[in-house]
């Protein structure tokens, strides 16, 4: 088995096309072999695996932790920190993440993609 860092190009169909960052060879991915598919960007680079001997891809891995810009929320409740109530939000991504209350949109949050659970907010 071989690990190596692809770039995410496009999607084209059902396949996503990556870029070998050592050839620049362009490959086609398909969506079920890509773990965290619904928090991949345009550039992100992704930790490909593949059979050595007939370059299969056998999976593709994202980052665990993923930085993504709140497009959609409902507006946030100040001072409302001390709860554990979530609400959606959706991501540049599309993907619809729960977030606590006092998350408004246009906030960078951090993600994890293994399971699409929000884990902090970005500052600054």
């Amino acid at each position: 088995m071989e690990r190596r860092p692809y770039q995410f190009l496009y999607k084209e169909g059902e396949d996503y096309i990556f870029m070998n960052q050592e050839t620049f060879d362009q490959h086609p991915i398909a969506h079920d072999l890509i773990n965290g598919v619904d928090f991949l960007l345009e550039g992100m680079v992704l930790e490909v695996v593949s059979d050595a001997s007939t370059e299969t891809v056998l999976y593709a891995d994202m980052p665990i932790k993923v930085q993504m810009r709140i497009t959609y929320t409902e507006p946030g409740l100040k001072g409302d920190t001390a709860t554990n109530t979530l609400k959606p939000a959706t991501v540049e991504s599309g993907a619809t993440v729960r977030v606590p209350l006092f998350i408004n949109e246009g906030e960078m949050i951090e993600i994890d993609t293994r399971d699409g659970s929000y884990v902090s907010r970005v500052k600054g």
